[in-house]
């Protein structure tokens, strides 16, 4: 495949058209304005640099890249061993049905592409389908390796897009201007490229995922009287 189209496919793995339903989602943000933890811009920013920096870059971003590993080298173990953790550590019902969800969309989505269109051939699929739950970390890692998209890029569109989501998100719930939204985007521009270096800085032992705030938000959203957002 050509650096061209490895890059146009990465635009279309991070685009908010993915068919996968990430902007139904708010990850706890939607409870955090109901409550007015988060009541403008710079509460929204601050927010959402926070859960970047001390949950996705020391958690979910080194997973994502164990993952390209593990699919890269046709590891069937490695991927189901961080398929797994990954799963274990959603603190609520919300944010693990949330992922599992993404999972099966994004599956569904390359397989119903076909091998022809860059999605999976008979094999790839029943690779994919073997493992239930799939979160989608694990699905967005198979993509990115089928489609050979280099693991640091396939990193920084991911996180990226899950910035996008949440900025998203701000803007309807908090709500914000397009201009404070855009704010927030170019804020968050130096701070995923840390979370991308400091993700492949970090050995197995290192991982941690501790953001009791976000799991709280999360949790007391189950039961939101009023609500835009899944999660």
């Amino acid at each position: 495949m050509t650096r061209a189209i490895a890059l146009t496919r990465l635009l279309q793995l991070a685009s908010p058209l993915l068919p996968v339903g990430a902007f139904s989602y708010s990850q706890g943000l939607e409870s955090a304005v109901d409550d007015k933890t988060v009541r403008d811009a710079a509460g929204a920013k601050r927010w959402i640099l926070d859960c970047l920096e001390f949950g996705l870059a020391r958690f979910e971003a080194p997973i994502v890249l164990r993952l390209l590993r593990a699919w890269s080298a046709h590891d069937a173990t490695g991927v189901r061993r961080w398929n797994t953790h990954f799963l274990a550590s959603r603190e609520s019902a919300e944010l693990l049905a949330e992922t599992v969800q993404m999972g099966y969309s994004l599956r569904r989505l390359l397989i119903d592409l076909g091998a022809a269109d860059g999605g999976l051939d008979a094999r790839e699929s029943a690779d994919l389908e073997s493992i239930e739950p799939l979160s989608y970390p694990a699905a967005y890692a198979f993509a990115a390796a089928r489609w050979e998209i280099a693991p640091r890029d396939a990193l920084t569109a991911y996180l990226w897009s899950w910035v996008e989501n949440q900025v998203s998100a701000a803007l309807k719930a908090v709500p914000l201007g397009q201009v404070a939204g855009q704010r927030n985007l170019v804020a968050a521009q130096s701070a995923v490229t840390r979370a991308v270096d400091r993700a492949g800085a970090m050995a197995d032992d290192e991982l941690a995922n501790l953001l009791p705030a976000l799991a709280i938000a999360s949790a007391r959203h189950e039961t939101q009287y009023s609500r835009l957002f899944r999660s």
